[in-house]
């Protein structure tokens, strides 16, 4: 049998989910991808196997996944063609250099073409690749981090206590981010128990941002109330907090919203529309645990936060 091969270590999902990873695994069976040498160490140190990949350049990659039966890619942090070709470049490598399978983090619902989420785009073109090569496959269609909005309530409470989007009465079954991770690491460790398969990873209830804040005034004490506005208004708050409309923009160090605000404001387009109200026990299935709540994540927030983005994307 081969490895199993995680990529994007360096960044907090993957490092994340590489800890996770290392409780299940042998670390003989394990092999690390990332950008670079540096964050690559403390894994090294612990006698896992570390390699180094730029996924914007095909070069080397082939190289990098020798070995590997299993590869879990995990989605770039841009948005638009130059995703998508780094994506196809995992790919093409990981056919080449004989993995077996690929598990891939897309999003909720990325297979409806009306989902209006610009990053949908990206994860059905990634899937759809996936398939066209013959490739064995665990699509991994999360749902939307709850400490993106645990840190957007948070910035609130320190400016007028109105949180505004456009998600209106939409539901979202937000799930936390090292949950996401957690079915990364199982999705590779278990993924000879699965062929050709599409698992929705939601956190244990659906609600609306309304619910969601009241969840937090009730846990931290604040009073946040929420306002719905129009996509336009949403994209003017996030305009005035220095926020690039894309990911080809500049994204100012600690950020709040390390994000583009295309990307938000049709996600919550999205939102509104029904088009992100998916709930399956799919987590529960592939880990054996309940995902964590919404209540737990706000009692311990400061565990719960977006953090900075991690993005090589030069």
């Amino acid at each position: 049998m081969g490895k199993i091969l995680l990529t994007g270590v360096d960044g907090n999902l993957g490092a994340e989910a590489a800890r996770v990873l290392m409780t299940l695994a042998n670390k003989e069976d394990l092999i690390f991808v990332g950008y670079s040498e540096a964050s690559l160490e403390p894994f090294k140190a612990q006698g896992i196997e570390t390699r180094t990949a730029n996924f914007n350049v095909y070069d080397g990659l082939e190289e990098a996944f020798a070995g590997a039966e299993r590869l879990a890619l995990i989605s770039m942090p841009f948005v638009g063609a130059k995703r998508q070709n780094a994506h196809k470049n995992v790919v093409d490598a990981a056919k080449a250099a004989g993995v077996k399978q690929i598990i891939y983090t897309s999003l909720v619902n990325a297979g409806d073409e009306t989902n209006p989420s610009v990053e949908r785009k990206d994860h059905i073109y990634t899937e759809e690749y996936v398939k066209s090569t013959g490739l064995d496959y665990i699509f991994l269609r999360n749902s939307q981090y709850a400490e993106a909005m645990i840190t957007n309530y948070f910035t609130y409470v320190k400016g007028d206590g109105v949180l505004k989007n456009s998600q209106g009465d939409g539901k979202m079954a937000y799930i936390s981010r090292k949950d996401c991770a957690k079915a990364v690491a199982y999705a590779l460790y278990r993924g000879g128990e699965y062929t050709r398969t599409i698992l929705n990873i939601n956190g244990p209830e659906l609600m609306t941002i309304s619910q969601f804040v009241e969840i937090g005034n009730k846990a931290t004490g604040n009073h946040v109330t929420y306002k719905a506005i129009s996509d336009e208004e949403n994209y003017q708050i996030f305009d005035a907090m220095g926020v690039p409309r894309t990911t080809d923009g500049q994204f100012k160090k600690g950020s709040e919203a390390p994000f583009s605000s295309e990307g938000m404001v049709t996600f919550a387009q999205a939102i509104r529309e029904g088009k992100m109200d998916t709930w399956t026990d799919d987590f529960k299935k592939l880990t054996g645990t309940d995902p964590i709540t919404v209540q737990y994540m706000f009692e311990h927030n400061a565990d719960f936060q977006i953090g900075e983005r991690h993005s090589k994307d030069a």
